[in-house]
């Protein structure tokens, strides 16, 4: 079966960033260390797994999603992103376009509400889909014959591959993320509630609405803290609920590209040539293009 490649490009542009000096610069000696690692990530990537199709989903401006409409707090105690990465981003954009990769790009919706929709529109198409990130949070699309391949860890997750890995179904990690929060994007959750109580709720009971429905039996569970539990979260019901629209990945965002739309085009190869020029980027990336290029 052929495969469909939906890589969310934010963790591995942040990641190259940390993880290849500064000291590499471009030809008005700014930083250029983000767009290095995220073009020799496109490559080891697209060479190892080898779709036949291909969506790079990049995430709108920071602060303008409909979730932060919904929780202004939300993702706000991150540390602002630094100026020498900021500048870097559609310098990475433009870099995947060269390499003639399908992007997607939206106003108001994050990377992973673009590749939940193209993700749904795409299962009848009969192809293997494999969702590229090291985020979590997309682990609850995955439905059966799909991937999740956190590709820094190498770590490959299928339907079953989730349920051990975190505990419960690719549909319980909304409710999961609900009950527990997340420190990553600033959910709030329930307070006192970890990931270990949260499965126990989820595994017992099913889902949230569940949950909330049953708070009398809750006491009975053999969980740490089961007699608190109940009104820990009475008390947080209206927070439950909220992060549970936080965490949930919208599959409804305005993209619907066809099949053929999402096939790799040929490489734009003076333009990527003279990019790695100003880049001051040496042989040992360029050669890949040729690779890219026989696929």
């Amino acid at each position: 079966m052929s495969k469909i490649l939906l890589i969310d490009a934010s963790p591995y542009i942040f990641r190259a960033y940390y993880s290849i000096p500064d000291s590499m610069k471009d030809a008005e000696g700014k930083s250029c260390n983000a767009i290095y690692g995220f073009i020799n990530f496109l490559f080891q990537a697209i060479s190892r797994a080898k779709p036949e199709y291909i969506a790079i989903a990049f995430d709108d401006k920071p602060g303008s999603s409909f979730r932060h409409e919904l929780y202004p707090a939300y993702k706000q105690h991150r540390d602002p992103v630094p100026e020498a990465l900021s500048a870097q981003f559609s310098l990475c954009l433009y870099g995947a376009e060269n390499l003639g990769l399908p992007i997607f790009v939206e106003t108001g919706y994050e990377a992973d509400d673009l590749i939940g929709t193209l993700a749904g529109q795409l299962r009848g198409f009969n192809r293997e889909i494999c969702i590229v990130s090291s985020d979590k949070d997309l682990t609850q699309l995955i439905k059966p014959g799909d991937t999740f391949w956190d590709f820094a860890r190498n770590r490959r997750l299928d339907e079953v591959g989730v349920k051990t890995h975190f505990g419960v179904r690719p549909d319980q990690i909304v409710d999961y993320l609900a009950l527990m929060g997340d420190q990553v994007d600033n959910i709030p959750g329930v307070p006192g509630v970890g990931p270990k109580t949260a499965v126990a709720l989820l595994q017992q009971f099913g889902n949230l609405e569940n949950v909330f429905a049953s708070l009398d039996e809750v006491v009975t569970l053999k969980i740490r803290g089961a007699k608190s539990m109940k009104s820990k979260l009475k008390e947080n019901r209206e927070l439950a609920f909220l992060s549970q629209k936080l965490a949930r990945i919208a599959t409804d965002a305005p993209v619907n590209p066809s099949l053929d739309s999402l096939a790799c085009r040929p490489v734009r190869s003076q333009a990527l040539d003279d990019m790695f020029d100003f880049l001051n980027f040496g042989n040992a990336l360029r050669s890949r293009i040729t690779q890219l290029e026989k696929m």
